[in-house]
């Protein structure tokens, strides 16, 4: 596997030879910068690609030559009600591109037979405000907009269970739709492999018993429930089969840069589609180093998803692949939205106070807990790592309360850290994009 270990404009793995350096980190809407020493620091980020030069052209020609399906055009009827799952506030998915172009192909259905779901998973509702951000005004208001909610029994139809007893409830408003479109993003994922093609339906557009099993602290545990892999990883086959079995009709994905602009576009039969994409965000992501770090400096790849603390698990997630056990993280994320409040996620890390004790709690839960998957993820990255977190908007206090060590400014603490572990003789990574990039060891 070819990786992208990028220092300014190189693309390949290569260690800096002048005196200082300068890296920006992906954080909030703005950036952070921060002074690194260039002969103990490898820089690491996935294969930057520059945005399409024609989008529309390109999504257009996406849609109308699908992968292993008739044209969207095609495909849905006039009469035919339909069903668009779309990433809520917490995805960077430019909707508010793909969407107009996908609607004016179907153009030939009424504005009030083609629902937009905002697959929410467990997140909160997404504001008008955030919708408008999200989709654009013109679509809010042409178009009926519903925040899916696995919370709320009657919105929700059971349409069987999986092969392993997973029950499946998913939004009625999806199961009842003529047609399911899913429209996302690839981008790697810390426990599903990649996120897009079928987590819009679930969890997406599951409901809450579903997403429970789907995230179990047995399933999280299974050693194939992690980046880049989908085939044989128990989380991702299962949600692979409760999309086959909603019968989703039509799919579009995409990638994206840094600069959140589409790199590439795929449509067309679900499963197909997804394996396309996976591959090519394989390609840009996947970056081989030959050795664990002593320091390694992270990000949640900026707004909006480092909009919580929740989220930016990921990040550290990332960072772990390639620090040492004992080694130190320093993850920069701005967490304007808190914890946040809503979930049991913070609540959680109250309940006990080590990670050796919340691990235990987790697994000694018969039944489990809303988003006891993310203590349990966070949990064993802190048995194994010391992790320091840099927010502009949680206080010292919340970030203790939640485990981690504050990082008041982002420079001492690096600095603190290269000390720690030997000062000019300790070994420094930083993953400035954080979790779109998939680091791993493979020695020489």
């Amino acid at each position: 596997m070819q990786c992208i270990v990028h220092l300014r404009l190189k693309l390949r793995l290569i260690q800096v030879r002048s005196r200082n350096m300068q890296i920006e980190l992906a954080y909030g809407r703005t950036g952070l910068m921060v002074d690194l020493p260039d002969e103990q620091t490898t820089v690491v980020e996935p294969k930057h690609l520059p945005g399409l030069p024609d989008v529309k052209s390109a999504l257009i020609n996406a849609l109308r030559n699908p992968i292993d399906s008739l044209p969207l055009r095609q495909l849905v009827k006039p009469k035919q009600t339909v069903a668009i799952s779309v990433c809520d506030i917490t995805r960077p998915m430019p909707s508010s591109t793909v969407l107009p172009v996908l609607l004016e192909e179907l153009r030939h259905v009424p504005k009030d037979q083609v629902l937009i779901l905002i697959a929410t998973g467990t997140h909160r509702a997404n504001t008008d405000d955030e919708l408008q951000e999200m989709l654009g005004a013109d679509i809010v208001r042409d178009y009926p907009v519903i925040n899916h909610s696995a919370f709320d029994s009657n919105d929700l139809v059971h349409i069987g269970d999986t092969d392993t007893g997973i029950p499946i409830w998913l939004n009625k408003f999806w199961v009842n739709a003529d047609v399911r479109i899913t429209t996302g993003f690839v981008e790697p994922h810390f426990f599903a492999g990649f996120s897009g093609g079928p987590k819009m339906v679930a969890p997406g557009l599951a409901g809450f018993d579903t997403i429970m099993e789907l995230h179990s602290a047995k399933l999280i545990a299974h050693p194939k429930s992690t980046w880049a892999v989908t085939y044989g990883n128990p989380i991702h086959d299962a949600i692979r089969q409760i999309a086959k079995q909603s019968c989703v009709d039509f799919s579009i994905d995409v990638t994206i840069n840094r600069e959140r602009q589409i790199t590439s576009s795929y449509a067309g039969e679900l499963f197909a589609v997804h394996r396309a994409v996976c591959e090519t965000a394989r390609r840009n992501a996947m970056c081989r180093v030959h050795k664990p770090f002593d320091v390694v400096i992270t990000t949640n790849s900026g707004f909006p998803l480092d909009m919580n603390l929740y989220q930016s698990v990921k990040g550290m997630s990332a960072a772990s692949l390639v620090a040492r056990e004992g080694g130190t993280i320093i993850c920069a994320a701005e967490c304007r939205d808190g914890l946040p409040d809503h979930g049991e996620y913070g609540k959680m890390l109250l309940l006990r106070d080590s990670p050796e004790e919340l691990l235990k709690m987790v697994n000694s839960w018969h039944k489990g807990h809303h988003d006891q998957w993310q203590v349990q993820i966070q949990s064993q990255l802190l048995m194994r790592n010391e992790i320091y977190l840099k927010s502009g908007y949680l206080t010292p206090e919340q970030i203790r309360s939640a485990h981690f060590k504050p990082s008041e400014d982002i420079q001492v603490t690096i600095g603190n850290a290269i000390d720690k572990h030997g000062g000019t003789g300790a070994s420094v990574c930083v993953l400035p994009q954080g979790p779109q990039t998939i680091p791993y060891i493979e020695s020489l």
